[in-house]
């Protein structure tokens, strides 16, 4: 069952996968977070693991940086090892003043200067949202916990170090919340696999006001957002049974 880029049998991956960007966060969340984890893939490092948190089945798999890489990534576990949902978990730069460093953003909307959707999807115009379902999780839990969870559009763009020096003010001006590298290739799979998605990223640095946050702030910020996540993934396993 392994293919070019995941050596694992079909049965190895929970029907639930969380997807970090960093194989190294992956590997955080399995030995921080899951019980009885086992490592299941590690071709070119992008380490993968399954365990159980509070007793329901999880996987972790990274995605690397960016669509390409996510892409593959996303397809073999849709397409190979019946995978049903992923959740990407990673972090944003923020364009809206409504947002503070450490805010969480679900993306209940995606826009991209990538292709890579439309070739996917197989049509000029197309929407990427997530399952709503899972949206409809992600918002109730944030609403029970008390936790601050902005829903909205957001940006994947395909260039880190952006030349376009008005982009920021459009991006406030139509509303988009922050840039990521990787949700538009999870929601155009999911769409094209029939499968279901959410992206959940948390706000890492202020693009507009230029502050960031500290590799200390980052990593507790991150724990808040793996804890929330994983609830979310284990109320989605529960309801596929």
């Amino acid at each position: 069952m392994s293919t070019p880029h995941i050596e694992a049998e079909a049965d190895d991956f929970a029907k639930v996968v969380l997807m970090p960007g960093d194989p190294r966060r992956a590997t955080y969340i399995a030995k921080n977070y899951l019980e009885d984890s086992r490592l299941i893939t590690d071709v070119r490092n992008a380490v993968g693991y399954t365990g159980y948190y509070q007793e329901t089945e999880i996987s972790i798999m990274p995605s690397g940086m960016g669509m390409p890489s996510a892409a593959i990534y996303i397809t073999e576990l849709y397409r190979s090892f019946e995978v049903e949902t992923i959740i990407r978990i990673g972090t944003a730069g923020g364009f809206g003043p409504e947002l503070d460093l450490r805010d969480m953003v679900v993306a209940s909307g995606c826009i991209t200067n990538s292709r890579m959707p439309e070739l996917l999807i197989g049509k000029s115009e197309y929407d990427l949202t997530p399952t709503p379902s899972l949206l409809t999780a992600a918002v109730d839990l944030s609403d029970e916990t008390g936790l601050v969870l902005h829903s909205g559009t957001i940006f994947t763009s395909d260039i880190f170090y952006e030349p376009d020096v008005g982009l920021n003010a459009r991006m406030i001006r139509d509303g988009v919340l922050c840039v990521e590298m990787e949700t538009a290739a999870l929601y155009a799979i999911a769409q094209v696999e029939k499968k279901q998605a959410l992206s959940l990223v948390t706000i890492s640095d202020h693009l507009t006001r230029g502050t960031h946050l500290s590799p200390e702030e980052r990593q507790s910020t991150l724990d808040e957002m793996i804890s929330f996540s994983l609830k979310v993934a284990s109320k989605e396993a529960e309801a596929i049974g």
